[in-house]
């Protein structure tokens, strides 16, 4: 570990992180936005549950979108598919309106609590920068949500492909005009973590839920359970 954190500190010069999930509570907020709306449907089943579904079936079709190789979908419209197959697994009746208004709330997600502190202390020492999934306009309505001022906000609709496809950590070094190994990637997802890595940036895994990442070549330089534990190590 000590020998990881010296490296970071000789060589990075900015932090990228990974939005949804990592910087913004997305499990939280979207189970507290749609608790109600599932209330309202009669709906009996866990609001939380009904989230993880609605993550899962994104991230599967995300990564089915990536694989064809065709023109890139759209984070929001993949969204609206997702929504649409678990709504209609669980027998909720809806609207096209109803589901937009949910994948809206994505665009509304607050940081997790330690968050900004702990950005701010890392802005004494890197640039900090998001790769996120979503569509440039949904990161730019977010930015008043969640407040916290990134020095680039970088979709992957630069590269035409979703995350963890090695197009999207290369178009974005090329942005921030670094070397990847000059670039620490920070998520909480392990899949983004090993992309990263496998480009040939740094990666932080925040674990915030204690799980273990996995066998895997493509190992983080860090792992920590939390940004403030990130923050304390390399700021």
């Amino acid at each position: 570990m000590n020998e990881a954190v010296d490296a970071i500190r000789q060589t990075v010069k900015v932090c990228m992180f990974d939005q949804y999930g990592t910087v913004v509570d997305m499990q939280g907020g979207l189970t507290e936005a749609a608790t109600p709306f599932l209330k309202r449907k009669g709906w009996t089943g866990s609001p939380n549950a009904f989230v993880t579904w609605w993550r899962r079936t994104h991230f599967e079709n995300s990564m089915i979108d990536a694989l064809l190789h065709r023109e890139h979908t759209p984070y929001r419209e993949i969204g609206h598919r997702a929504v649409a197959h678990v709504m209609d697994r669980a027998g909720i009746a809806y609207s096209m309106d109803e589901v937009r208004y949910l994948v809206a709330q994505i665009e509304r997600l607050k940081p997790f609590p330690e968050v900004p502190a702990a950005l701010a202390r890392l802005r004494t020492r890197y640039r900090l920068v998001v790769l996120s999934n979503g569509d440039p306009d949904m990161l730019e309505a977010a930015k008043r949500h969640h407040g916290i001022a990134f020095d680039d906000v970088i979709s992957v609709e630069l590269a035409q492909s979703f995350k963890p496809h090695v197009a999207t950590y290369t178009k974005a070094a090329q942005r921030v005009g670094l070397p990847l190994d000059q670039i620490l990637f920070v998520a909480n997802h392990a899949f983004d973590c090993i992309g990263a890595k496998s480009a040939g940036m740094r990666t932080a895994f925040i674990d915030r839920r204690s799980r273990p990442f996995g066998i895997t070549p493509h190992q983080p330089d860090l792992l920590v359970p939390t940004m403030t534990d990130l923050a304390e190590a390399i700021a």
